[in-house]
């Protein structure tokens, strides 16, 4: 039989934000692999893990993720990365690979399926969604995501800032991921679009040292990376106005 390889997102930090669906997928497999940067700290996917599962069915396997300028460097933790998960998958019939937030955006797990589906064939791919970061922060801090007919835009500011001025000009809300090295960017583009209003960011969600703030009061300084901005679409028709 084939084995299953299952990404399963563990949202954004709060052990409480895995769903039932994704707490029986972690139990159920014969090991859970989690990634870490190669500094080997623990990082926010097995820390909610270990909520659930006990270590010694935890396998960590390092990954590049702080790597942003090296592509040959980071090409080849994947590698290493698939190779020590395709290992996993001929040993046993079910391995889950826990991932922050959910397994289909902007996921290590995309790059790691890819690579196993290589390596071997036949292997079974599935995933459990998980809630994000945008919408954990969207429930801390009484944002709304979106109204009636509103757009969303999501853009990694790794991207660069002109892909996050673009979608602020806009009329729908737009939510930036990865900002923190460009936080003073962010609060250009925020200022230049007249979107500084209504805007909250955050970081650390549902962990010690939790950070929700209104963007009114970002100054440019250093953030953590995984910070997240909502800036929510200009609502000036009433309620419903949007419909």
């Amino acid at each position: 039989m084939s084995s299953r390889l299952v990404g399963v997102g563990v949202g954004p930090g709060d052990p409480e934000l895995v769903t039932v669906k994704g707490v029986n997928a972690l139990r159920d497999a014969d090991v859970v692999v989690v990634p870490v940067m190669d500094t080997g700290e623990r990082g926010r996917a097995e820390a909610t893990v270990l909520h659930y599962v006990p270590e010694d069915k935890v396998v960590r396997v390092v990954f590049a993720l702080n790597e942003r300028s090296d592509r040959g460097r980071r090409e080849a933790a994947w590698d290493a990365a698939g190779e020590r998960v395709a290992e996993l998958l001929r040993e046993h019939a079910a391995v889950a690979f826990a991932t922050i937030g959910d397994p289909n955006v902007y996921s290590t797990f995309t790059y790691l399926a890819q690579t196993v589906a290589e390596l071997v064939p036949g292997t079974v791919v599935e995933t459990v969604p998980g809630i994000t970061a945008m919408q954990d922060l969207a429930a801390r801090s009484g944002a709304v995501l979106t109204e009636g007919t509103e757009p969303l835009t999501l853009v990694p500011v790794t991207a660069g800032s002109a892909v996050l001025k673009e979608a602020l000009a806009g009329a729908g809300t737009v939510v930036a991921y990865k900002f923190g090295r460009q936080a003073a960017e962010v609060v250009e583009a925020l200022r230049e679009t007249g979107r500084v209003e209504g805007a909250v960011w955050g970081a650390s969600l549902g962990l010690e040292g939790e950070m929700v703030r209104g963007a009114s009061e970002l100054d440019g300084g250093p953030l953590p990376y995984l910070s997240t901005l909502i800036s929510p679409a200009r609502r000036e028709s009433g309620r419903g106005g949007k419909l």
